[in-house]
């Protein structure tokens, strides 16, 4: 029980997780009860992690730590992450994590017409843009409450470094991956595309929980082991 609380200390604010669960139901109350379509959801996850990679330019200025273990490995133009300073850093998130968006914002975007040519697939309603904006304004509040809870009430940004932070948010881009994919089968191939898109947020909020929990607990880790022995 002992190794379970101080597990639960380090990770993240109830706030915080509170927040997360809260903004990631908007989507399944739209599907059970708004006629939300999967084009709609992805929208907001796709924009949901345009606010993701924002923020993390923010924890990227803000970052104060020294360990760049998160960076090993990793070079940018041909430079070691971990020997680089934010001056450098940030634009080059900015920029390399914006195509990435981009990218993946312009499938999303198309993805009713190449939809449209897979035998058996289902047409898919345009999508509600009152209803995408308030997903996206509450999920940029769920984040804000994380960043000020968190990085910033616990204090977390004393221990990241910029270089590690940089690399933190890409793990997300792999939960969008996995909800076109499986949304798009789910399109395509099963008569049931309202029971699919449950299956898929539910997988997110899944995913993006044991994403944040883990960051948090990796960051409350190192605060921890700096820690001072006390007597």
């Amino acid at each position: 029980m002992e190794r379970l609380v101080a597990w639960y200390r380090i990770t993240s604010s109830v706030g915080a997780v509170v927040a997360l669960i809260v903004a990631n139901l908007v989507p399944l109350i739209g599907v059970l009860y708004l006629g939300w379509s999967v084009w709609t959801i992805l929208i907001v996850y796709w924009l949901e992690n345009g606010v993701v990679g924002a923020f993390n330019v923010l924890k990227m200025l803000k970052a104060e730590g020294t360990d760049t273990s998160g960076a090993d490995g990793w070079r940018v133009n041909g430079r070691p992450a971990a020997s680089m300073e934010k001056a450098s850093l940030v634009p080059f998130f900015i920029v390399h994590y914006g195509i990435f968006w981009v990218v993946h914002g312009v499938f999303v975007l198309t993805l009713p017409i190449w939809m449209s040519a897979m035998p058996g697939a289902q047409g898919s309603p345009p999508p509600d843009l009152g209803s995408i904006v308030l997903a996206v304004v509450l999920l940029v509040i769920s984040h804000a409450i994380s960043y000020r809870l968190n990085f910033i009430g616990n204090r977390e940004y004393e221990r990241v470094s910029p270089q590690s932070q940089m690399f933190a948010p890409y793990g997300r881009l792999v939960i969008l991956h996995i909800t076109i994919i499986v949304g798009a089968m789910a399109i395509a191939f099963t008569g049931a595309p309202a029971a699919a898109i449950v299956v898929l947020v539910l997988l997110k909020i899944a995913l993006d929980l044991a994403f944040h929990l883990r960051e948090h607990r990796e960051i409350g880790a190192l605060v921890a082991n700096a820690a001072p022995d006390r007597a």
